[in-house]
């Protein structure tokens, strides 16, 4: 039976295409079949359990996949397709529902749940089956993850959580990522709730409500701090839980799930994610509760994704509504861009590989431009397919395709004056000063026009005035980065990319599926649009299998991030009941990487059960004379290595000379030495200086070889491996074709004592057969072999080491002869099966290897290291006892804990005035790339150098106590940039002046005084711990000026 989408949802109309409950079958990793019967798994157990080892695997006790189906009116789309035109389109769509359940848990089946009589929210709608179920779970007071794209309503199950949460007189508490995402979040929820409060740092409205709305950071702080509001907490609503991924945050999300108590239920919301059954069996273990996972790919809006190849004059629909991907479209497509890049024959650049973007995502040659985008936005505008969401993946580049439409006027007279009222209402609060800035003066016209722009580099009151204009409909056309994507619900019809590729930090490489899947998502309004439309901008051929992974690949995965820190690592030491080592044992790093020692387990099994399976008659025998080969085979490759080398060697590598070649697998026999040469620099590479190269890789030596048919001369003969790429040996039995072929000498198995008259000339192809038919007649001549160069009379090798070398082959090949195996019909035979053997016990050893460092518990070196920094930096005693600038710096975790508290101890904020601590402070949270030139006055250079100098000591006890560390790198890491800027600021300077004073975005800006903001009030808590009022009252003052009323750096949130 299949479920429309449309329909309410029961357990029991919630069939799964192949079987509904699987609870009763299922036992370990049984799965259902087609007919309902069990397989892989003996019968049912009486509960389900978690085994308690480091890889624990949860049984599934409850799963179910649903397919469910839905009709759609056909869509002609942006391509004008009129044959679909009034025909219906049958899309379908997964749901699928696991639930992982601790050891001697009382699961009762989601089919036997039994809803309130009164449940703690009604909707007026149906609810989609994957809200039902997420729902159901929450009824049951048991976690949930709801995993399901953009827009298709997890926020349905948030509020649930929140709703049953007040019904029964608990506190709730909802975090995000951003605080953007919280102002908004409290903004919601308390027009829908009445009792809810914020907490996000900057902020705190009602912070005994019942429902709390903070970022993790701060609910981090008030876990570590042993908050009394934690006692009260039933419910946790995790927003984008797939931000745990994120290198830098990630962790924070991992510590509080750690350190929350066992008696909190909790719900995550995230983008798809392939793995969120390891994430709920990672809860499940920690917290010893179920853990449900609801996962649907469904859309409310289906989407239809096109491409529009850069110079070209229309779009091509690639991936339809179903997911059906159109090679003869994506071939066109490529086909005239091809045609187009074809025309430009100067552009060396064209094609794979292109590298023309500049470094903030533009393109040097105006290749996909401003024309491009008007054409699309045009295309848009005439189709009415607006508003759009343009991404751009650099916010310069954001900003100069919003001016390239700046002709164009997308708003009516009414909308004009619509967006002036909101943007004028918005800055109103603003200083005179502040409202003439020029970047609130250039967007005002921009915004009229119906064109917005949404980047980290706006001051934050415009992005949230473009924000509240683009959900008010009156932005037809937005210019955003990738940020714009993530977690803040504001979808649009369209969303065009403006290239396939984007600058990471350190490379341009594709978008991941992941990426794409996030951004794309915000195409398709809910009960607004009956398709949503994505335009990939293409200015570079892409291989049809790469496209077809950026638009119908899997979502990233869910995997951990965490590493150590030493506000944890002393937060951790400072409270009694947990400690570090205890965080280590239950990351989800850790679970992660114990997940796949059963798999490993088995297949150790497999081979041991395998080797012992092989009998091998004489073993023993056998066993010596394998000994023997390996050793000669080891003195053979010593001996070659010795008169290859080129000291020796290259007197001997003359014209006509007989050498053999060989590397690994490819034998090519006997060839015969043309030329040889010193080894050139390759064509617009830099080349590692000749010292830096091993000996037998500074020259090249043209050997004539008989290769395999189709075998090609490399063209960069300097830029050889050991041997070219793709050229193999002649097989035996078959015509090959002699070539001409450069190789290193590592690859020289011989030399012999022959050599044979050549022609200078050896293009013609029949020049180099005369030459190789006079090799075949040297080999029928010479029925035992052709001599070779005795290293010591011929090449006069005289080293005593290479000479004792000489006498052990010798003595090595006697110990061979005279084995009784040497002449055994059955030697060939015997020696593979007992090589075979070997290998399988190579395999075995590296397999126990593998299994002992995942049961070892990971980082636990890296944690040794940290605890002997704090010991001997005195924060720790030798007792692991943290002392009192243990404590301090506990206080601190906006900037680098250990350099901050040595400061405080040092004396060095003592002589400073109010203003100069939060200059030299700025270095702590100034991050962004500056290439600015900064001279500071001896005001700020003087209390610089010590904290230089002090970074430096840290740094090279970090060395000493086994910290991978950098002592350069690290002192750099506190940049200068903006200590000038922040003490003109709090002496009074207008925020328009500071913007001279520095190269960065004027929001980049306005974060770090915000995050310098966070810091200072760190800093003043610290001063108090070690009761010095004294320097808790001037960090208060340099707060006290920093944070100036009605500026616009601490403006308040509009959403507030």
């Amino acid at each position: 039976m299949q479920v429309d989408s449309g329909s309410p949802v029961s357990p029991e109309s919630v069939a799964p295409k192949r079987k509904l409950e699987a609870e009763a079958a299922l036992h370990a990793n049984g799965k259902v079949g087609e007919d309902g019967t069990t397989t892989e798994g003996p019968s049912p157990p009486k509960k389900a359990r978690i085994e308690e080892t480091p890889a624990p695997q949860p049984v599934v006790v409850d799963e179910f996949e649903t397919e469910a189906k839905r009709e759609v009116a056909a869509s002609a789309g942006l391509t004008g397709a009129a044959e679909t035109a009034g025909s219906r389109l049958e899309l379908r769509h997964q749901v699928r529902h696991q639930v992982a359940v601790p050891p001697g848990y009382n699961y009762i089946p989601i089919s036997q749940h039994v809803p309130p009589a009164k449940p703690a929210r009604e909707y007026k709608f149906t609810l989609d089956p994957f809200q039902q179920v997420s729902v159901y779970a929450i009824q049951r007071n048991e976690s949930v993850l709801v995993s399901a794209h953009t827009s298709a309503g997890k926020t349905v199950v948030a509020e649930y959580a929140i709703a049953q949460a007040l019904q029964n007189k608990q506190r709730v508490i909802y975090t995000s990522p951003i605080k953007a995402l919280s102002n908004q979040k409290y903004r919601e929820m308390e027009a829908e709730f009445g009792d809810v409060g914020l907490m996000t740092g900057d902020v705190t409205r009602n912070p005994t409500a019942s429902c709390l709305v903070m970022t993790t950071e701060i609910l981090r702080s008030m876990l570590y701090r042993g908050s009394e509001i934690m006692r009260e907490v039933a419910w946790v609503i995790f927003d984008e839980i797939h931000y745990m991924r994120d290198k830098e945050r990630g962790v924070v999300w991992e510590e509080t799930i750690i350190l929350l108590p066992h008696s909190v239920r909790y719900v995550f919301l995230s983008a798809t994610i392939p793995n969120a059954m390891q994430f709920c069996e990672w809860i499940c273990k920690s917290h010893e509760q179920p853990c449900h996972v609801v996962y649907t790919d469904f859309r409310p809006t289906p989407l239809q994704h096109y491409l529009f190849p850069s110079g070209g004059e229309g779009i091509y629909l690639v991936v339809n509504e179903k997911g059906e991907f159109r090679e003869d479209n994506f071939s066109k497509a490529m086909g005239t861009l091809q045609d187009r890049m074809g025309e430009d024959p100067a552009d060396s650049k064209s094609g794979k590989g292109r590298k023309g973007k500049s470094k903030k995502g533009g393109d040097k040659k105006g290749f996909s431009g401003p024309s491009d985008i008007s054409k699309i936005i045009r295309m848009i505008m005439l189709k009415n397919y607006n508003p759009v969401i343009v991404f751009a993946f650099s916010k310069r580049e954001c900003e100069a395709l919003a001016l390239t439409l700046s002709k164009f006027e997308f708003n009516s007279a009414d909308e004009q004056v619509m967006v002036e009222k909101i943007f004028n209402n918005a800055i109103a609060s603003l200083s005179p000063d502040d409202r003439g800035l020029p970047q609130i003066a250039n967007l005002l016209p921009l915004l009229k026009r119906g064109i917005g722009i949404h980047h980290g580099g706006l001051l934050p009151i415009l992005k949230e005035v473009i924000e509240i204009l683009f959900q008010e409909g009156l932005i037809k056309v937005l210019f955003a980065t990738e940020t714009f994507s993530i977690g803040l619900n504001m979808p649009a019809k369209t969303v065009v990319f403006t290239a396939a590729r984007k600058f990471d930090g350190s490379q341009f490489r594709d978008l991941s599926s992941g990426e794409y899947i996030q951004m794309s998502g915000r195409a398709g309004r809910r009960g607004l649009d009956d398709r949503g439309v994505v335009i990939m901008m293409c200015d570079e051929k892409l291989e049809p299998a790469a496209a077809k992974n950026m638009i119908k690949g899997e979502a990233d995965r869910l995997d951990s991030a965490f590493h150590l820190g030493y506000n944890m690592v002393l937060n951790l030491m400072k409270i009694e009941v947990i400690s570090p080592e205890y965080m280590l044992e239950r990351c989800f790093l850790q679970f992660q990487s114990s997940a796949g020692v059963p798999l490993l387990e088995d297949e150790l099994k497999k081979e041991e059960e395998l080797k012992a399976s092989i009998t091998i008659p004489d073993e023993e025998l056998v066993a010596d004379y394998y000994e023997y080969r390996q050793q000669l085979d080891q003195m053979r490759a010593d001996f070659r290595d010795v008169i290859t080398h080129p000291s020796y060697s290259l007197p001997f590598l003359t014209s006509g000379r007989l050498v053999k070649v060989k590397y690994k697998d490819l034998d090519f026999g006997w060839g015969v030495i043309i030329n040889f040469q010193k080894r050139l620099p390759p064509k617009n590479r830099p080349m590692p200086k000749a010292e830096e190269l091993p000996p037998h890789e500074q020259y090249i030596v043209d050997v004539l070889l008989n290769c395999a048919q189709g075998s090609a001369v490399p063209k960069d003969r300097n830029n050889v491996t050991a041997t070219p790429g793709g050229v193999v040996p002649c097989a035996a039995g078959q015509k090959g074709e002699p070539l001409v072929m450069p190789v290193l000498l590592s690859t020289l198995d011989g030399i012999s004592a022959l050599r044979i008259h050549i022609p200078k000339d050896l293009r013609p192809l029949s020049a180099r057969e005369t030459v190789w038919k006079t090799v075949l007649e040297v080999h029928k001549r010479l029925p035992d072999g052709i001599a070779m160069l005795d290293p010591i009379q011929d090449m006069d090798i005289k080293d005593d080491k290479f000479k004792a070398l000489v006498k052990k082959i010798q003595t090595m090949e006697q110990k061979m002869f005279s084995s009784p195996l040497h002449k055994d019909p059955r030697l060939p035979q015997l020696y593979s099966s007992y090589a075979h053997k070997r290998e399988m016990q190579d395999r075995i050893r590296g397999l126990k290897k593998r299994i002992q460092a995942t049961h070892d518990v990971l980082q636990m070196e890296e944690l040794k290291a940290r605890k002997r920094v704090l010991r001997r930096l005195g924060f720790t005693t030798a007792d692991d006892i943290v002392d009192m600038k243990g404590r301090v710096a506990c206080e601190i975790s906006t900037g680098d804990e250990l350099l901050l508290t040595e400061l405080i101890f040092n004396g060095v904020f003592n002589p400073l005035t109010p203003e100069q601590c939060a200059g030299l402070l700025s270095c702590f949270v100034f991050t962004e790339k500056s290439e600015q030139q900064t001279k500071l006055k001896e005001e700020l250079a003087a209390p610089l150098r010590v904290m230089q100098e002090i970074a430096r000591r840290i740094a090279k006890v970090s060395k000493e106590s086994k910290l991978p560390i950098n002592e350069e790198d690290y002192v750099s890491s506190f940049k200068v940039e903006l200590m000038d800027a922040v003490v003109q600021w709090c002496r009074g300077a207008s925020f328009s002046d500071i913007c001279k004073l520095t190269d960065q975005f004027e929001g980049s800006l306005i974060r770090v005084f915000r995050r310098l903001q966070e810091l200072i009030r760190q800093m003043s808590q610290a001063a108090k711990v070690i009761g010095n009022t004294e320097l808790q009252e001037k960090f208060d003052k340099a707060s006290e000026m920093l944070e100036r009323p009605n500026s616009v750096i601490f403006c308040s949130s509009l959403y507030l």
